[in-house]
């Protein structure tokens, strides 16, 4: 007979009480195993939500999630090893392009990603866009991959965390998604049990991001990096403007041609940008501080590794990316400059073109997305093409119009430049 039972620890949490380390242990455990039902951890995820946690809390509960699976050993592999995470947004294919640059550089990326849900895409998703390449690797590839190539991009095995998957699955139509606790011990208790020696997050701050403001995008960065710290990882984290689409592509297939662009040495600005940051602060973490990314892009070897890497799990770098059947291209009524492209917007069009999912078991369309034209700054005369969108089907494009045709502001004068990499934690 247990001495805790579910009723009692919601009850605690709910009158604003600390959970004691063995309730914590006791009900994550128990509802991995299906002992406490999903309405009553449903209740204690809510009463989080409501009621916070405290530092130490956090801490144990990530440890519980971590203790539910199993955790990956990478002593085989030689270099240092370096994760990166984004908290999630619109037009967000740094991954792409950042862990072939993080190893060409000579550390290793054990990066495992998601998939997309509603406005926000998956790196998963955009990467199946390339004919033949597999996202489920065993852990004995995983690792052989991580020690022969340096770069490994794939899906979590069902081992690692098992305890987040099941409780990501409901805070997810129980709205209580945007629990700060709960955000920061599903992300870093699945980075932990990775085994990465060192990690950098991404944190994001807009319209475009969970995180909507400053002050919570802070809070949430800050207790990642002593999560982080609290299990051995060396952790620390940007927060990111979006506001903004990063770069000019939001959808699958057109975000891989966007970061092959980068990886030849091109692409848009903020997204060479934030890639050369967040691989700065990599190879910083990882001991490699005098590493130059922006020599590997240059000189071709972050695109060497891209291709190494894609080869490895049975993609094609080669295979020409599939074109949308459907185009609609969206023209400026006014002069001037833009002053914002919401985010938000942008990626629920996209959604709405096909490129995202409304459930986790819905599929995506590969060639479906948004290309933006002008960026915020950037002058406009009317008849110039903002933006256009793409589909398979003909019958997406008018609610993805609705979506997208309050999305670009056009003002009188330019508006003042913004950062994108908005404060460092760590």
């Amino acid at each position: 007979m247990s001495a805790f039972t579910a009723v009692d620890v919601i009850r605690t949490k709910r009158d604003g009480g600390v959970l004691s380390d063995g309730q914590i242990d006791w009900v994550v455990d128990a509802y991995t195993k299906g002992l406490v039902a999903d309405e009553q951890m449903s209740a204690l995820a809510m009463a989080i939500l409501l009621r916070g946690m405290s530092a130490p809390e956090i801490a144990r509960w990530t440890a519980a999630m971590i203790a539910s699976g199993e955790r990956l050993d990478l002593s085989p592999v030689t270099r240092p090893t370096v994760d990166k995470h984004s908290t999630g947004g619109v037009g967000d294919k740094i991954t792409l392009p950042l862990t072939p640059l993080v190893a060409a550089c000579g550390a290793a990326v054990p990066q495992l990603s998601g998939r997309g849900l509603g406005h926000t895409g998956g790196t998963l998703d955009k990467l199946e866009s390339i004919p033949g390449w597999r996202a489920a690797l065993s852990n004995d590839e995983f690792i052989a991959q991580l020690r022969d190539v340096g770069a490994v991009i794939c899906a979590a095995g069902d081992a690692l965390a098992p305890a987040d998957r099941k409780l990501y699955a409901l805070r997810d139509v129980t709205g209580t998604v945007e629990a700060i606790p709960l955000i920061a011990s599903s992300i870093m208790s699945k980075k932990i049990a990775e085994g990465t020696g060192a990690l950098v997050l991404d944190v994001k701050v807009g319209s475009g991001a969970f995180m909507k403001n400053v002050d919570d995008a802070r809070e949430l960065a800050r207790t990642m990096v002593e999560l982080g710290k609290a299990h051995g990882v060396r952790t620390v984290a940007l927060l990111t403007d979006m506001s903004t689409p990063l770069g000019l592509a939001v959808g699958n297939a057109v975000e891989v041609t966007e970061s092959l662009e980068v990886l030849a040495g091109g692409g848009p600005a903020d997204v060479v940008e934030l890639t050369l940051a967040l691989a700065r602060e990599m190879l910083d973490a990882a001991g490699l501080p005098d590493a130059d990314p922006a020599a590997a892009l240059r000189d071709g070897r972050a695109m060497d590794a891209w291709r190494t890497m894609i080869r490895a799990q049975g993609g094609d770098p080669d295979a020409p990316m599939p074109a949308a059947n459907e185009v609609e291209v969206v023209r400026a009524t006014d002069d001037g400059y833009i002053a914002g492209i919401d985010a938000y917007a942008i990626g629920v069009a996209a959604w709405r073109l096909g490129a995202g999912r409304a459930r986790k078991e819905d599929p995506v369309s590969v060639p479906a997305g948004v290309v933006l034209h002008k960026r915020p700054g950037d002058p406009v005369r009317v008849g110039e093409p903002l933006y256009e969108l793409r589909a398979e089907h003909a019958e997406r494009i008018p609610a993805a119009l609705a979506e997208a045709d309050r999305a670009v502001r056009i003002a009188p004068a330019a508006p003042a430049a913004a950062p994108l990499v908005i404060e460092r934690i760590g």
